[in-house]
């Protein structure tokens, strides 16, 4: 019940900042539609609902989102290079890496900003094991600890603060 309280204020937060109206049509609307939401949608995404109230949680994500978007775009001028000039070698494989994160959403979070980042794919998670399987476009280490400091430490540190 907390969890779906916490989803339906934030969600009506949403909704404000969204819509940019506070007519009381726009709010009974913005209710029902946060409430419908939150009614639906509760129990799987806040398995912890006292987290919401850490204010540097926030503050790490907003860090992070420029983190992500700098090592998107290296890695879209790198595809680009190897795209271009036909003799930059390739040596696409499958690697594993490992991971500290334990809480699903974290882990989920990890591994659609791996596979989001060009060159690179996440093919499976492992949580009993800790550890990712990514496709890499050019694999420069078949090194478990290697290849999780070339790909997934950057990540996750700060996802680690946000989410655990």
């Amino acid at each position: 019940m907390k969890s779906r309280t916490i989803l339906l204020i934030l969600g009506f937060i949403v909704w404000l900042l969204l819509t940019g109206s506070l007519d009381w049509q726009h709010l009974i609307i913005g209710l029902i539609v946060s409430g419908f939401v939150a009614y639906l949608t509760g129990e799987l995404f806040t398995q912890r609902p006292n987290l919401f109230f850490h204010p540097q949680r926030y503050f790490w994500f907003l860090y992070y989102i420029p983190l992500f978007l700098w090592e998107c775009f290296k890695s879209n001028i790198d595809v680009a290079l190897r795209v271009i000039h036909p003799n930059k070698p390739l040596n696409p494989g499958i690697v594993k890496v490992e991971t500290t994160l334990r809480n699903d959403t974290a882990l989920t979070f990890l591994a659609n900003s791996i596979t989001l980042t060009p060159g690179t794919l996440t093919v499976d998670i492992d949580k009993e094991k800790g550890c990712l399987y990514i496709h890499w476009i050019d694999v420069k280490t078949t090194d478990v600890e290697k290849a999780t400091e070339m790909i997934v430490k950057r990540f996750e540190r700060i996802l680690k603060k946000i989410f655990e």
